[in-house]
């Protein structure tokens, strides 16, 4: 039977791969890279390194423009299941034409594939979809929300009390009544400058695990206006930024 694995690659340190990774890169026979239109080079450089290091003699890979989705549209839930079906579709192909039988295939996925990120859904359609069955295996990874907590020093929960992952598209509409702690991921317009900043403790990072590393961490009415120019200077300077950003209600 044909296997195919979905390995998180940590948020960008190389270091970041586990033990389980390496093996499980080491093992793969046939690595499936869906390229993106905005690809980052430093990005395509670490993913290079990591098959150069750990990757064994005679591995494959494959690379195909990935599908794209509409960001124009407003209904973002049928964007996004469009384009998870037009990414099953790819990825069905790419296994039908290069992938022998006995033979393993490996998705790369940045971070921890089980947070924020579609590959899961689009292998389960494959698998459905597929008149072949195959086996198929996640290998978690070190998340932006891990190495964030960790560069800082700090905890994401406090005792007693939840913690809620959101979006920058979620916290726009203002910060959680019900929450004390916050994770914001995938927040292009930094929410956070928009929603009132009293009595909120905000903890950020961006490129995380990478040289490019920004981290600041202090009072939301002292720190907004500084982390978001910081952001758009990085922005400018590298083309593009990803990052993580804790808030916090305060004891005092």
């Amino acid at each position: 039977m044909r296997h195919i694995l979905v390995i998180g690659i940590g948020a960008g340190d190389p270091d970041h791969l586990t033990l389980q990774a390496v093996k499980a890169i080491a093992r793969t026979d046939l690595f499936l890279v869906l390229d993106k239109n905005d690809e980052r080079q430093d990005l395509i450089r670490l993913r290079r390194q990591l098959l150069a290091e750990h990757a064994k003699p005679g591995h494959r890979v494959v690379r195909v423009p990935d599908a794209q989705r509409d960001r124009s549209t407003t209904a973002y839930t049928a964007a996004v299941d469009d384009w998870r079906h037009r990414r099953a579709e790819l990825v069905e192909r790419l296994i039908g034409e290069h992938l022998g039988p006995d033979e393993t295939a490996a998705l790369l996925v940045w971070g921890d594939p089980s947070l924020y990120d579609s590959v899961i859904a689009v292998v389960e359609e494959v698998l459905d979809r597929t008149a072949e069955p195959f086996a198929w295996e996640v290998i978690p990874g070190i998340s932006s929300v891990s190495a964030l907590a960790a560069r800082h020093r700090t905890t994401l929960t406090r005792v007693g009390r939840p913690l809620q992952i959101t979006t920058g598209r979620r916290l726009a509409e203002g910060f959680p009544v019900d929450a004390d702690d916050v994770v914001v991921m995938l927040d292009g317009r930094a929410a956070f400058t928009g929603i009132d900043p009293e009595g909120l403790d905000i903890h950020y990072g961006a490129y995380l695990g990478t040289e490019d590393e920004i981290l600041l961490a202090g009072p939301l009415t002292e720190t907004a206006k500084r982390i978001r120019a910081l952001r758009e200077e990085a922005r400018a300077r590298k083309g593009w930024i990803m990052d993580t950003y804790l808030l916090r209600r305060s004891d005092g």
